[in-house]
């Protein structure tokens, strides 16, 4: 089966953060569509998906922000928190097929002040 651009794209870029993840640290995946932004924290070593933010939570969904960039920031801080309730602040940021650009660059930012590390 041949696949696509998009997808050897992707399989590139988590293939190696996968090769050089460590015990004790996760990756953060970011995706996003036309109107919406999610992210989630996962072990790779567990396969499981530790955390999770949307634009769709009732709760962000509750804030009327102007923008997507906007959107994209209450996100990133909604993330933010609940990583370090858990005491998650290393990860890697696995940006997927999006270039590190617009709201991407601004979700990861975001992170970045609020005490993330990668």
């Amino acid at each position: 089966m041949k696949l696509s651009s998009k997808q050897r794209k992707i399989y590139r870029i988590r293939n190696n953060l996968k090769k050089v993840s460590k015990e004790g640290r996760y990756r953060l995946s970011v995706s996003r569509s036309s109107k919406n932004i999610s992210a989630q924290i996962i072990d790779d070593h567990k396969s499981i998906t530790i955390l999770s933010a949307s634009s769709k939570d009732k709760t962000i969904k509750s804030i009327n922000a102007k923008s997507k960039t906007e959107l994209s920031k209450i996100v990133a801080e909604s993330l933010a928190k609940k990583a370090l309730e858990k005491k998650i602040t290393k990860i890697y940021f696995d940006r997927g097929f999006y270039k590190y650009h617009g709201r991407v660059k601004t979700f990861a930012e975001i992170l970045r002040k609020n005490g993330m590390e990668f």
